[in-house]
């Protein structure tokens, strides 16, 4: 019989059980950081070769949970694999990143959603593994990146500070990009429905560039489409977790948890503490927010913030986090040390 969420710490918090202590887990924590993670990378060629390996992917997914004691696993996959399963090819160049070709307007109709979940199904069997190892106390979380960052990679045809190339796009081609998104909301929602069914507690949708929006463009890119998924995913699976990430929300943020639906919202550390612990519902659950350059300095400075962050958020579901995922130059030891400091050390 499956534990009830309450037997897990940070899926109970997502549902808004508020701890004794705040659970943690830490975005992009299977990585680089980990010289056991490098080990593995360097038996694969093209990065989404290890994303689409079952046995691979698991084991970098269990990996940090072996040294440190954290609350949950997240799925190593990558937000690009999507559009890669739509027939849009993504490539990552080392130094560079991802890449793709970029899609222009009349290049809409090559895409195959009919066939994205399919192409899929490694990172799904990868979930199932990670589930039938994963100790029951533990939180497995699936995730897929939210739509507007997802078509900026698929516009812009690889990361940029400004996004402009896919701001412009929606501006000037309202159709196609609306057209763009009904894929991405559509596919979105089926391949996080296939992530619970395989074993996933709760979910992610990573709005990794949500900044640089004003605020109507914020409501029509990130709030709606994201409110789509989550109405959606829940008309399949009633009550489905979801914890929103929406990165460079600043003052947005409180309409983003309110339109959405989603159970939690995770912050990026330039979000203030009394703000959020002041403006947002105390019912709704938050998960953040160190600076991950906090944890590169370590020592009494990243103690500090990791205690004034807990302090702030007591009495509240929280998930402790950082505001963005750890760097490769995360020394070990500070992670370790962070660890004890949020479980009261």
């Amino acid at each position: 019989m499956s534990p009830a969420p309450t037997e897990k710490p940070l899926l109970a918090t997502v549902l808004g059980k508020v701890q004794d202590r705040p659970p943690m887990w830490i975005m992009r924590q299977a990585g680089r950081y980990l010289p056991e993670y490098r080990e593995v990378r360097a038996k694969v060629g093209d990065f989404l070769d290890l994303c689409y390996s079952p046995r691979l992917a698991t084991e970098v997914t269990l990996q940090p949970l072996r040294r440190f004691d954290l609350d949950a696993a997240i799925l190593f996959s990558d937000i690009l694999v999507v559009p890669d399963a739509l027939g849009q090819k993504v490539r990552f160049e080392t130094g560079e990143g991802p890449v793709l070709e970029p899609l222009q307007p009349d290049g809409l109709g090559a895409l195959q959603p009919e066939k994205a979940l399919e192409r899929l199904a490694p990172v799904l069997e990868t979930v199932t593994r990670v589930k039938s190892a994963l100790a029951p106390e533990k939180t497995l979380i699936g995730f897929c990146g939210s739509p507007w960052t997802v078509a900026t990679y698929m516009i812009g045809g690889r990361g940029s500070p400004d996004q402009a190339a896919a701001r412009l796009f929606a501006l000037r081609e309202p159709e196609a990009f609306a057209a763009l998104v009904d894929v991405l909301v559509d596919t979105s929602i089926a391949y996080l429905a296939a992530q619970f069914r395989a074993g996933a507690d709760v979910v992610q949708l990573f709005e990794s560039w949500a900044l640089n929006l004003d605020d109507i463009a914020f409501v029509e890119r990130v709030i709606e489409p994201n409110r789509r998924i989550v109405e959606g995913l829940r008309r399949l699976l009633p009550d489905a977790p979801v914890i929103g990430f929406p990165r460079g929300a600043a003052g947005m943020i409180g309409k983003y948890a309110e339109m959405t639906g989603v159970n939690a919202v995770g912050l990026d550390y330039a979000v203030p503490l009394q703000f959020a612990a002041g403006t947002l519902p105390p019912t709704l659950g938050l998960q953040g927010n160190l600076d991950p350059l906090r944890l590169v300095a370590g020592g009494p400075q990243m103690e500090d913030r990791a205690r004034a962050i807990v302090s702030a958020f007591r009495g509240r579901p929280h998930i402790f986090n950082l505001g963005h995922g750890i760097v490769p130059e995360t020394p070990i030891a500070h992670v370790e040390r962070l660890v004890e400091v949020v479980k009261g050390g």
